[in-house]
C-alpha cells in the first residue's frame, strides 16, 4: 500500500488543480454579479423622461432600486426625472446621465435629426405604441369610418403618423376631417371642442372615465400599423464602451418589471415613494395597462424587453411613409442593441 501512496497523492493533487481550474474558467465565463462579489458597484444615473409615475420603464427602475436588484447587479443608480420633457436627450449626449427612456418613434426622430443624436434602445418595453384616439362613448362614433365630418385634435406641431394610418386603413379622406391643434387637457373632448382627441393609452382614458366620460379608443396598431412604445436608452458611445454595465442595468430593470408584474400592489407602494401625492388607483391603471402592452406581440414568446431588426425596420419605414421622421436612416440596426437576457 505504501508504494502506491505517492501516486495516489499525486493523482489527488492533479484532480484538485483541475477542479480549481474549472472553477476559475466558470467564473470567467459567468457574467453574473456573483462572479465578482467583491467588486465596487458602478455608479450611474437613470433619468426618467417624464415626472414620477407608473410608466412601466420608470417602475422597473424604482423597483430595482428599492428591492435591491441594482445592488445585486453591482450598480449604484441615482434616479432622476426631467424638469421639462426632452431634457433627458441633451443630458444623455453630454454624458451627465447614462440611461433614460424614449418613445421608439422619438428615438428614430432624434437619430434622423440635424445634428443626429446617436441614442439607442437597450430594451424595448412597449411592444405597441402609446397613442390612441378617444371619442366619447355616447358620441355615435363606432369606428374611424365615422370620423368623416368630425373635428380631430392634435397636440404637437402636426398630426401624427398614427392618425394618418388610421385614416388610411379605414378609407377616410383626410380633407373630410377638420383638424385643429389643441392643448393637453382632456376636457377639450368633454366640452365638445373636438370629437376625436389624441390620448396616451395608459393615462387619459382613465382620467376621462374618472371625470364621468367613458370613451371608446382607437389605435393605429388596431389596423395593422407597426407601432412601438417606450424604450430604455443610452448612447452608442456608452454602450460600446460599457457593455457589461449596460447588460447589468437591463437585467436589473427587467427584474424590477417582473417583480412589479407579480406584486402589483407593492409596486404601486414603491411608485408612490417617488410620485408623492399621486392617485393610487390611477397609477394602478397605468401600471396594468403598460404591463399588458409590454407582453404583447413578440414579447409574448420572447419576454419583456425583446426587440428585433424586423420591428425597428417596420417602424422606421412606417414613420418615413407618414412623415414621422425628417429623413430615412441608412442603417436601422444601429438604433438598438440587444441586451435581452436569455429566456428559459
Amino acid at each position: 500500500m505504501k508504494r502506491y501512496l505517492p501516486a495516489l497523492l499525486a493523482l489527488l493533487l492533479a484532480l484538485l488543480v483541475l477542479s480549481c481550474g474549472d472553477d476559475d474558467d466558470e467564473a470567467a465565463r459567468d457574467p453574473s454579479p456573483s462572479a465578482t462579489p467583491s467588486a465596487e458597484p458602478d455608479k450611474v444615473t437613470f433619468m426618467a423622461g417624464f415626472r414620477a409615475q407608473a410608466n412601466l420603464p420608470f417602475v422597473g427602475a424604482y423597483v430595482a432600486k428599492e428591492k435591491g436588484f441594482f445592488a445585486e447587479n453591482r450598480l449604484d443608480v441615482e434616479i432622476q426625472h426631467v424638469a421639462t420633457p426632452g431634457d433627458n436627450y441633451p443630458a444623455l449626449a453630454a454624458g451627465t446621465i447614462q440611461f433614460s427612456t424614449a418613445d421608439a418613434s422619438e428615438l428614430l426622430n432624434k437619430r434622423a435629426g440635424d445634428p443626429p443624436l446617436p441614442i439607442v434602445s437597450i430594451a424595448l418595453i412597449g411592444q405597441t405604441g402609446q397613442q390612441g384616439f378617444a371619442v366619447l362613448e355616447d358620441s355615435g362614433i363606432e369606428s374611424p369610418v365615422d370620423w368623416t365630418g368630425k373635428t380631430a385634435g392634435y397636440k404637437g406641431a402636426t398630426v401624427t403618423p398614427d392618425y394618418l394610418a388610421v385614416l388610411q386603413a379605414n378609407g377616410v379622406a383626410r380633407d373630410s376631417v377638420t383638424e385643429v391643434r389643441v392643448g393637453f387637457e382632456p376636457q377639450i373632448l368633454t366640452e365638445g371642442q373636438v370629437d376625436i382627441f389624441p390620448v396616451f393609452l395608459s393615462n387619459e382614458p382613465d382620467t376621462l372615465a374618472r371625470l364621468g366620460f367613458p370613451t371608446r379608443v382607437f389605435t393605429a396598431a388596431d389596423y395593422g400599423a407597426p407601432t412601438l412604445g417606450l424604450t430604455y436608452t443610452a448612447t452608442e458611445e456608452y454602450v460600446a464602451e460599457n457593455p457589461d454595465i449596460v447588460r447589468r442595468f437591463v437585467r436589473a430593470v427587467l427584474q424590477g418589471i417582473a417583480y412589479a408584474d407579480e406584486n402589483r400592489d407593492e409596486a404601486i407602494d414603491i411608485v408612490l415613494q417617488y410620485a408623492e401625492g399621486a392617485d393610487r388607483e390611477h397609477q394602478r391603471f397605468m401600471l396594468d395597462t403598460e404591463l399588458t402592452m409590454a407582453k404583447d406581440g413578440e414579447a409574448a414568446d420572447n419576454g419583456i424587453g425583446y426587440q428585433s431588426i424586423e420591428q425597428w425596420q417596420a417602424l422606421h419605414d412606417y414613420q418615413v411613409e407618414h412623415g414621422g421622421i425628417p429623413r430615412a436612416l441608412d442603417d436601422v440596426s444601429k438604433a438598438f442593441a440587444d441586451f435581452q437576457p436569455a429566456t428559459e
